[in-house]
């Protein structure tokens, strides 16, 4: 915001809840992912909050869908190192970071070429070498841009910005989404990125689906239906639910200017 331009009126939070009887059971496609349970008792993931951390989530979707047995190391909001990666103000080496079989492995892009390493038959990456390039090119724009819709629409799970105001930066990311998600779904026929399977793409773009909901951002059909398929996925619900029992919060994410 401008020195020139006057003071917006903070837009008002309305608090989500959600049934978790009516949990989705199965895929969003009628068919449960691919599980490729990998039997160890070594790992550790460090995750800090369910409720306002995207990297954590990524991280978080990628094990799971890698089918890795890991056990949670929260790490406490209220730490410089979290608050600090929450707040968008520096990255943090410890969230989220896994450590597997004496490995130790941080940075979410990472984490997920190391898991589809050790769990290539869960299919993090598409078998067609031209898919496999998009997907990582992709992910790795995600990673690395979109600082202006991340700075302008933290995640937030609990909450509902009913009118909120978009500044053009922001809407620019929000468009290259838009552009990204209808590329893909319309050449691989969705319901996911990279067609019927989950991958490593649909992993970090998780978090923007969320933040779409969030902040009621409005999305050409196809891509609202993306964004719906990921929300319902059971793994995102079982994420969200955890979300909204978490009783931390952070007054600096909880009002948007």
């Amino acid at each position: 915001m401008s020195a020139k331009t006057a003071p917006k009126q903070p837009a008002k939070a309305v608090p989500l809840t959600t049934n978790k009887a009516a949990r989705p059971k199965g895929h969003a496609s009628g068919r449960p992912p691919k599980q490729v349970v990998i039997k160890t008792d070594e790992a550790t993931l460090s995750i800090s909050s369910k409720n306002y951390s995207s990297w954590s989530l990524r991280g978080w979707l990628m094990a799971k869908m890698a089918g890795l047995n890991f056990r949670e190391e929260r790490v406490n909001v209220e730490s410089a190192d979290a608050r600090a990666e929450l707040l968008l103000l520096a990255p943090s080496i410890l969230v989220p970071c896994l450590s597997h079989r004496g490995v130790r492995v941080w940075d979410t892009l990472a984490i997920g070429e190391y898991l589809n390493e050790v769990a290539p038959k869960a299919g993090l990456l598409p078998s067609d070498l031209v898919q496999r390039a998009h997907c990582r090119s992709i992910c790795g724009e995600m990673h690395s841009g979109f600082s202006a819709m991340r700075a302008s629409l933290p995640m937030n799970i609990r909450a509902r910005f009913t009118s909120f105001k978009v500044w053009s930066k922001a809407q620019a990311d929000i468009d290259r989404i838009v552009e990204i998600w209808t590329d893909c779904l319309s050449k691989y026929g969705g319901p996911f990125l990279f067609g019927r399977s989950l991958t490593l793409a649909d992993a970090m773009f998780a978090p923007v689906a969320s933040r779409f909901t969030t902040y009621a951002v409005l999305l050409p059909p196809a891509c609202a239906r993306y964004r719906d398929s990921m929300m319902e996925l059971p793994l995102m619900q079982e994420w969200i639910a955890d979300a909204l029992e978490e009783p931390e919060e952070l007054d600096e994410l909880d009002m948007t200017f």
